[in-house]
């Protein structure tokens, strides 16, 4: 018997593999992405980016009355928001603003962008897992949170479940001006006396 068939064989096969390997999506991917894309849907993303909100109001002493903002999903990604309904004066936003980013900034989540505007300040960040979340100041003082979600998989999504510590204003958009008074947050004394 000649070795031409066995050879054949194994030129084919090493082609074969060849083939299979450089054409390959996963391997040009960055490490990690796909795993992550497939390995959550989008109800998933959304419940991810309401702990997260948790977490970040949990965190701002004395606590601000705030309301679920629209949810919106793309082909493959969600957005959550919340409306802050205290007041928080201009006197107040800088302390505001730092609670926040410090808060972030122990999860260590990147700073990615801070607008150091007086009347319009915002601070956006990105978690270690790719979840977007910003503060944004908008007209009145009125704050607005958004955790926008990395691309998932495809799948229903479901209104959020946590119950806002305020009127709901369920099925009202826009949202009002802030309308809560705080004697923390809505103080225009300078913060010294305050403490």
């Amino acid at each position: 018997m000649t070795p031409w068939p066995r050879l054949a064989a194994t030129v084919a096969l090493g082609c074969t593999l060849l083939i299979a390997g450089c054409g390959s999506p996963d391997q040009k991917e960055p490490s990690g992405d796909k795993k992550a894309r497939s390995a959550m849907n989008m109800q998933e993303a959304a419940e991810q980016a309401d702990a997260m909100l948790d977490a970040t109001f949990s965190a701002i002493k004395p606590e601000v009355n705030w309301a679920h903002g629209p949810t919106t999903a793309g082909s493959c990604e969600v957005s959550r928001r919340r409306t802050v309904m205290t007041v928080i004066s201009e006197e107040r936003r800088g302390n505001f603003l730092g609670i926040v980013e410090r808060h972030w900034r122990s999860r260590d989540y990147r700073i990615t962008e801070v607008n150091k505007s007086k009347e319009f300040p915002a601070i956006f960040a990105k978690s270690p897992d790719g979840f977007g979340i910003s503060l944004t100041i908008g007209g009145a003082g009125q704050a607005f949170f958004e955790v926008s979600t990395p691309c998932v998989t495809e799948s229903k999504v479901s209104d959020p479940t946590t119950t806002p510590n305020g009127p709901s204003y369920d099925d009202v958009y826009p949202l009002p001006r802030p309308n809560v008074r705080s004697e923390f947050w809505s103080s225009t004394a300078p913060l010294s006396e305050t403490r």
